[in-house]
């Protein structure tokens, strides 16, 4: 009712001032009168008119129904933006850790604007329980591609379960599948041992020939290749291949025995070589910084990347450990715990946008 009153006060405004406002540009008196009527007549038209057209806010109201926006989409090209502090710990205990047990890894999203404004967070085990609850994730790859399941179990058992001591046996078994599901939440886990691209490539087949889609794959290479093909531009026609068959992995809405939720996927990133550490003299010969640099060159024109325009989102592993340093890894290839659990995070917040969720 207030709102039809100012309405109406509005209109009488307009119509006693806009003339009057006119008159003063030295408009002749019949010009002025002409235009008054008119505006008169046709507000008065409107307001007749006004109770057989739904609102503004009604039409507002049912295009946002139909018409999903979600303001945290262009986040996803903020995702990867963390820092590190890595300093040495104040009281090292036990004398015989490593190394990279005797520095203090800590992380969080970049301060700047835009980054605050996604709203990134830690999750923990709650949150995660419901984000993944009844879901069906893939992990698949090389080493890179098992520390991430296993970071990402340890967030879902927590870190300090009993379970974890039995999941890392499993799950470590050389060159080997793992699969687990935790009963609590109805997720399933599968890790699938997969170093090459056209590993991933049969796999992603595999799950479009039986209609059967994961909810979240994460799968990533390169280092395997590198060490035993050592070819870029092979590396790249395989991600090429593999491109063009992730594409497909979604299934069309209204397709005949599709799902109804989208497969959503994830690159984990090449790590950064240290090539003065890696333990053996072939990996220090094949694996060299422009071998990498080759490599990383063919993964961009690969276009497999979602900011390359392609259907996975990167969890950037060369930036995590480039900023975490030579202190974060034994062995120049494989790096601390800290490393994959921020892929994690960064994973499930992307997860998070895409999924047009909140926690």
């Amino acid at each position: 009712m207030l709102g039809a009153i100012h309405f109406g006060v509005l209109a009488a405004c307009f119509v006693l001032f806009v003339p009057m406002a006119m008159a003063g540009w030295h408009l002749s008196r019949h010009k002025m009168l002409f235009f008054s009527g008119a505006l008169f007549i046709s507000l008065a038209v409107c307001v007749h008119l006004t109770p057989y057209f739904p609102s503004v806010s009604d039409i507002v109201a049912s295009v946002s129904s139909v018409v999903v926006y979600d303001h945290r989409v262009s986040c996803i090209n903020e995702v990867n933006q963390i820092v590190w502090d890595v300093k040495p710990r104040q009281n090292r205990g036990n004398t015989n850790g490593s190394k990279v047990d005797n520095f203090e890894k800590n992380w969080d999203w970049v301060k700047s604007r835009k980054v605050l404004g996604c709203e990134f967070q830690k999750l923990d085990k709650l949150d995660v329980s419901e984000l993944l609850n009844g879901s069906w994730v893939v992990v698949a790859g090389d080493s890179q591609a098992r520390f991430v399941a296993l970071s990402l179990l340890s967030l879902v058992f927590g870190s300090g379960s009993e379970d974890m001591g039995l999941v890392r046996e499993e799950l470590f078994k050389r060159h080997s599948d793992y699969s687990v599901v935790v009963k609590e939440i109805g997720m399933k886990l599968d890790f699938v041992w997969a170093p090459y691209e056209k590993d991933l490539d049969d796999l992603v087949v595999s799950y479009k020939k039986r209609n059967k889609f994961p909810d979240v794959v994460i799968m990533g290479s390169g280092l395997w290749h590198m060490l035993h093909v050592n070819n870029a531009s092979d590396f790249g026609f395989q991600l090429k291949e593999l491109r063009s068959h992730v594409e497909s992995l979604v299934p069309l809405k209204g397709q005949e025995g599709a799902v109804s939720r989208s497969t959503h996927m994830f690159w984990i990133g090449m790590p950064v070589l240290i090539n003065g550490m890696l333990n053996s003299d072939e990996k220090k010969e094949k694996m060299s910084d422009t071998v990498w640099h080759e490599y990383d060159r063919s993964l961009g024109e690969s276009k497999i990347l979602r900011q390359m325009g392609g259907p996975l989102i990167l969890l950037d592993v060369q930036s995590f450990t480039w900023n975490c340093g030579p202190q974060c890894t034994l062995d120049g290839m494989h790096y601390d715990s800290a490393v994959y659990d921020a892929a994690v995070h960064v994973m499930l917040n992307a997860l998070l946008i895409e999924s047009h969720q909140t926690l």
